[in-house]
């Protein structure tokens, strides 16, 4: 049988000391071990540094990876809804971050279950995952804490919502793209429930995990944190009845991800 087509998004920021070995892992093993067509598309959130010059040097020996550049900041979320546009090109989409805490072998193997679900999610806590190098007591106290609130608002029985390593089928990614507002680290919250709520299944698998030095979200966690339960709230309105009453209410909204210095969400129609 052969192997649908693949499209793997990496967002950046700010990457160029970490995400060369990076792409030449991703791209070294989708060239040596998938048989089907595999494009790998770089979506550049406002870098200040050489992100750009080192993602072009390694895509003139990879004839497979490519980039998207925007030049302001769009948050991670919004770097994956842009890179979600190319839906169109590829059977399978799916992303991973630009650390490489997910490896090639791991997006793989999500590929492979896609037979099962519309949606495979990679997650760091099920039973069978690998963890090569665990997160900091903190940040595993906050992804519970953020668990809960999740599972809260949505019920949707998924232990790790916030694992950066997901594919889905094209049909799925075309159908929600119109959905997705969050631009920053709740992103995939706002996927996973937009999946849900449009009738896709989703599938959580173990996966291998290695926790890498030098994450932003580390560096600023409680602001991240804030950012994020701003946002789950910001999803559960908008599939509220009272959504519509609370325009009033954005001039507050905006004001408050200018303090926490987060991407503003999208505005789709309403």
């Amino acid at each position: 049988m052969t192997e649908p087509s693949l499209l793997l998004l990496i967002p950046a920021y700010n990457e160029e000391a970490r995400i060369e070995p990076v792409l030449r892992e991703f791209g070294a093993y989708f060239r040596d071990h998938y048989p089907g067509q595999f494009q790998l598309v770089v979506v550049l959130n406002g870098c200040r540094d050489h992100t750009r010059d080192v993602v072009e040097r390694v895509a003139k020996e990879f004839s497979a990876i490519s980039l998207l550049d925007f030049p302001a900041p769009i948050g991670k979320g919004g770097a994956l809804i842009e890179g979600l546009k190319l839906a169109s090109q590829a059977e399978v989409i799916g992303y991973v971050d630009a650390d490489g805490a997910s490896p090639p072998q791991a997006f793989h193997a999500l590929v492979k279950r896609l037979p099962e679900a519309d949606c495979i999610i990679g997650s760091r806590w099920l039973p069978g995952t690998v963890l090569h190098q665990a997160q900091p007591w903190l940040r595993r106290f906050t992804s519970r804490c953020f668990h809960v609130v999740v599972e809260g608002l949505f019920w949707m029985h998924i232990q790790d919502t916030q694992c950066p390593c997901k594919v889905m089928r094209r049909a799925a990614a075309e159908k929600i793209h119109p959905t997705l507002q969050i631009a920053d680290l709740a992103f995939d919250v706002n996927l996973l429930v937009s999946l849900k709520r449009a009738g896709f299944s989703i599938l959580e698998v173990p996966t291998e995990w290695t926790d890498k030095v030098g994450s932003k979200v580390s560096s600023s966690l409680f602001r991240s944190s804030l950012t994020m339960f701003l946002s789950v709230v910001r999803v559960r309105l908008i599939y509220s009845p009272f959504y519509k009453w609370l325009s009033p209410l954005r001039p507050l909204e905006k004001w408050l991800y200018q303090k926490l210095r987060a991407p503003q969400p999208r505005r789709n129609p309403e």
